[in-house]
């Protein structure tokens, strides 16, 4: 069961992030890409906040996974489609693993769908704060990414991630290696 599981995650490379498609983006990042770097952002976040930076990672890898099983729906279809809580996709992913296993990461589903504690907000806010740094980078390439940015920054929880996200509407997503190439 776990084998068909970590199987199963690794399709998250070969879904696409549906939102950006609305934009005309022909290849947007994937769930995985995403979902990578949310857990970067929740580390990071974790710390600032005195989160626990395990379980916010943790959090941070677990909040898409469901998505294998019913797509990435984007939020102007959300109000169309109804899909599955990710608690019961979960419990059908792990139904094959050993159950000390499986209920590690249907606890972990349930906590960042709860958003009761600090650590789900924490991962929550990182979920955001991905979204609104890629909105800059495809902006960036001349995207209209504004609705991403306002509504990312409009659900942000934390003081942290409040303050992350006024340094990245600061800065230039092309900044960091153009510093370097300068220098070279």
């Amino acid at each position: 069961g776990m084998a068909a599981f970590l199987f199963e995650a690794g399709h998250l490379k070969h879904i696409p992030r549906a939102g950006w498609l609305l934009l005309g983006i022909r290849h947007p990042e994937s769930v995985a890409e995403h979902s990578f770097r949310v857990g970067l952002i929740g580390i990071a976040l974790a710390a600032m906040e005195g989160a626990d930076i395990g379980r916010t990672a943790a959090l941070c890898l677990m909040h898409d996974v469901h998505e294998t099983r019913i797509g990435d729906v984007p939020s102007v279809g959300r109000a169309y489609v109804t899909t599955a809580v990710p608690e019961a996709v979960t419990a059908h992913q792990t139904s094959g693993m050993p159950e000390d296993i499986a209920t590690v990461f249907q606890e972990l589903t349930a906590e960042y769908e709860a958003t009761e504690t600090l650590e789900s907000k924490v991962a929550h806010d990182a979920d955001k704060i991905e979204t609104l740094l890629q909105a800059a980078e495809y902006g960036k390439q001349g995207y209209a990414t504004d609705p991403w940015r306002d509504t990312s920054i409009q659900a942000l929880r934390t003081e942290s991630a409040k303050q992350l996200a006024r340094a990245i509407t600061a800065t230039d997503p092309h900044g960091w290696w153009t510093a370097f190439a300068a220098s070279y």
